[in-house]
């Protein structure tokens, strides 16, 4: 198996970033400091720029910014565990509506720095129309037959964008695919048969019983040095 370092790091940190989530506090409701605290508001932007933005969270978005964005009773605070237990990292989870969720991971305990944000509802969608829940016969009309890795393993699902025509977005955004519930019972011979530590190209008939979605997205704003 073949991959660039690039590749590997930047999966390797996104990916194995376990959210168990342990929620560490919520946000109080009065703040000390002066701040305009916004009313929560329907997001109408929730377009996903791989690299520079999701609806109205950039590379530069503090925790300020998001209470005035979204107001501080949508927003809770937690931390989350790195790869195999080992470090910690800040994360604000947003709890909105309509499938808008999701989960801004810092650099810090500053909160002023985005990493990445993940745990993406599925009202968040790419220019090109690529959001969780993307079925694997969209996926492959919009990245062309790429490869991915194989299932049940810390990378399991990982589409190799390298290898498709979104390839400019590589470091940027990271996609993992997953089956429908069951698949692997029901259809264990063809699971089987695209799992394990290896890649296998999205044109593999044994990847069309499992129901293959678009199961997560991780949007890359500032990657880790």
């Amino acid at each position: 198996m073949h991959f660039s370092i690039e590749v590997f790091a930047t999966v390797t940190f996104a990916l194995l970033l376990n959210y168990s989530a342990n929620p560490a506090f919520a946000l109080p409701q009065k703040i000390n400091h002066p701040v305009t605290i916004a009313k929560s508001q329907p997001i109408k932007d929730t377009l996903i720029v791989p690299g520079e933005r999701v609806g109205p969270i950039t590379r530069k978005t503090t925790m300020q910014d998001l209470i005035k964005l979204f107001g501080a009773s949508c927003l809770v605070d937690k931390t989350v565990s790195g790869a195999e237990g080992i470090g910690s990292f800040a994360a604000t989870q947003l709890n909105l509506n309509q499938g808008r969720s999701l989960l801004v991971v810092w650099s810090d305990n500053t909160r002023t720095k985005p990493l990445d944000v993940r745990n993406l509802g599925s009202a968040w969608k790419t220019r090109e129309g690529i959001g969780v829940g993307t079925p694997l016969s969209e996926l492959r009309k919009k990245l062309g037959n790429f490869k991915l890795y194989g299932l049940a393993w810390d990378y399991g699902g990982t589409i190799l964008l390298d290898s498709s025509k979104l390839s400019r977005y590589q470091g940027k955004l990271i996609l993992r695919v997953d089956t429908a519930p069951n698949a692997s019972e029901k259809f264990s011979n063809d699971y089987q048969s695209v799992s394990g530590d290896g890649t296998f190209s999205s044109s593999n008939p044994h990847w069309k019983p499992l129901g293959i979605r678009l199961a997560e997205i991780i949007v890359v704003l500032n990657p880790s040095e």
